[in-house]
């Protein structure tokens, strides 16, 4: 602890520094939401908690704001859990190791956390502080953001009497978002039989890949891991035989694959050969993408000779055949917004059990059409190898409002205090927005944040001044929320 003292704005670092503390990723949000709840008592203020864990505090408004509409503020208490292959740390029972040069703070060794801890700790700093002028204030932090939206999908609204939501789950400074995608996880399983074979026993990794966020980060042209191990697979059994074991990579549904790991069984002579053209297919796809993901390293490990359980030959090959048919990354761009992905799906999970080969999708789309289309080609591949896909965490797009006085007023506030508009636009990512719209009619909501990089990934940084920035913003805001 103390890691942040003399950072500002103060009580926001210090909130935020004893959210880290706290283990919170995703279906692990107990002590996280009893931290919220105990906070908010202990300052008086009435509050809910669900069976879920989501929290609602009711706060009433400052002087000379009693009747002003109420607001709410709304973020969500989990984090994605990800650390580097050599950091010993238990994420779900240690917090994280922050670290900060002044500039940015980051955590040691895993993911931050700051999508979406930073809105936690604005919020809770804005009821510690009854000097901030604000209108009534509703504060709604969900859980299971992460994983498909759980929290907001089951929360209880009927309490809630906002109409006027700021949405703190954005990582770019500067932009309002107003509209944004709407999801699904697609689960497939493609069935395997089992028989044993002697031989060498190999592990071929790709490694050393960039990842990033599924929905903010798909359109960048970096490399998933588990697509490229596919491809590898099919380009090695045209160079020579082996037979395959298990194949295993990625995370979260929602990141995309940094890293995947296949063993398979080789002829202990052609070890050799196996290493040559894992060094030659490094080099094609570090040249296939460029400066997008320019380390992609992939590594050979014999493990040991002896009888080992492997795949039988039709269901390696019909392994093989689904890793190269399931569709990845960009699908369409926007027609109406320049840049805008419009559907997208990231192959996220790959995983072998006894009963299969498990894959897991996050689809993305602002056209429910096109989302739908996706699903069933995802559904007719598995269905062609006699497996089976479902979905799974469905969550609405939400749509833009041609007018909107919370949006308005951000515009305003905002071009006051940097001297220039803020740029209003959508985002290919899902937003609890979406789900928060079809429960709350007539709901006016926008999104933003501070600068966070590299979310979900070991490299996540928030910068410092930019969260200075944007609690002034935030605090401007809701001053003219009258």
């Amino acid at each position: 602890m103390d890691r942040l003292t003399g950072l500002q704005p103060a009580k926001v670092w210090d909130i935020f520094e004893q959210l880290c503390a706290i283990p919170h990723g995703s279906r692990n949000t107990k002590a996280i939401s009893d931290f919220c709840v105990q906070f908010a008592q202990q300052r008086g203020l009435r509050c809910t908690q669900d069976r879920s864990n989501n929290v609602i505090v009711f706060a009433p408004a400052t002087g000379g704001m009693e009747r002003a509409e109420p607001v709410m503020i709304q973020g969500h208490l989990d984090m994605v859990c990800e650390k580097e292959p050599d950091c010993d740390m238990d994420m779900q029972k240690e917090g994280l190791r922050l670290q900060t040069d002044g500039t940015w703070v980051w955590a040691d060794g895993t993911t931050l956390g700051g999508d979406d801890g930073i809105a936690v700790a604005y919020a809770l700093a804005i009821l510690d502080d009854p000097t901030i002028p604000h209108p009534p204030l509703e504060v709604v932090l969900t859980v299971d953001e992460e994983i498909g939206m759980l929290g907001a999908a089951a929360i209880d609204l009927s309490a809630v009497q906002s109409r006027r939501m700021l949405n703190i789950d954005s990582e770019e400074e500067g932009i309002l978002l107003a509209s944004c995608a709407g999801g699904a996880t697609a689960d497939c399983l493609i069935p395997i039989l089992w028989t044993e074979k002697d031989g060498l026993r190999v592990t071929v990794k790709i490694t050393g890949l960039c990842g990033g966020h599924s929905g903010t980060e798909i359109g960048k042209g970096h490399a998933n891991s588990n697509q490229l191990m596919g491809d590898l697979l099919h380009r090695l059994e045209e160079a020579f035989p082996f037979a395959l074991c298990t194949v295993d990579g990625g995370l979260k549904d929602n990141a995309i694959a940094r890293e995947t790991a296949a063993d398979i069984v080789i002829l202990p002579e052609r070890l050799n050969d196996l290493r040559v053209f894992a060094n030659r297919w490094q080099e094609k796809y570090r040249v296939q993408y460029g400066a997008a993901d320019p380390d992609i390293a992939i590594v050979v490990e014999p493990q040991a000779e002896g009888r080992f359980e492997i795949m039988t030959g039709d269901c390696r090959r019909n392994v093989l055949s689904v890793l190269r048919q399931v569709p990845n990354g960009v699908q369409k761009m926007s027609d109406d917004m320049d840049g805008l992905v419009q559907t997208s799906l990231n192959f996220g999970i790959l995983s072998v059990d006894f009963r299969g080969m498990h894959m897991k999708f996050s689809v993305r789309s602002s056209v429910n059409t096109e989302k739908q289309r996706l699903l069933e080609q995802l559904r007719d591949i598995c269905t062609r190898f006699g497996g089976d896909c479902q979905m799974e965490g469905e969550y609405p797009a939400w749509e833009y409002k041609q007018h909107s006085r919370l949006r308005d007023i951000m515009v305003d506030v905002y071009t006051k205090q940097y001297g220039k508009p803020p740029v209003v636009t959508a985002i290919h990512a899902g937003l609890e927005c979406g789900l928060f719209s079809g429960k709350l009619e007539q709901l006016d909501c926008i999104s933003f944040g501070p600068d966070i990089l590299d979310i979900h990934t070991t490299r996540e940084r928030i910068s410092i001044p930019s969260v200075q920035r944007t609690w002034e913003f935030l605090l401007g805001v809701l001053a003219q929320c009258d």
